[in-house]
C-alpha cells in the first residue's frame, strides 16, 4: 500500500469507475517497475 501512496495519495477521478481504472493503471505501473526485479528460480536437479 505504500507504493501505492508514492504513485499519489489519492484517486483523482470522482466517477467510482474512473477511480478503479486510475487504480488499475498504478498497478499495472507498479508491476511494470518490480518484474525485472522478481528471481526466476529453476529446480536444480
Amino acid at each position: 500500500m505504500n507504493c501505492m501512496k508514492l504513485l499519489g495519495q489519492k484517486p483523482m477521478a470522482r466517477d467510482f469507475h474512473r477511480q478503479t481504472a486510475e487504480l488499475q493503471g498504478r498497478i499495472a505501473i507498479l508491476n511494470r517497475f518490480t518484474t525485472p526485479g522478481i528471481p526466476v528460480t529453476e529446480p536444480v536437479l
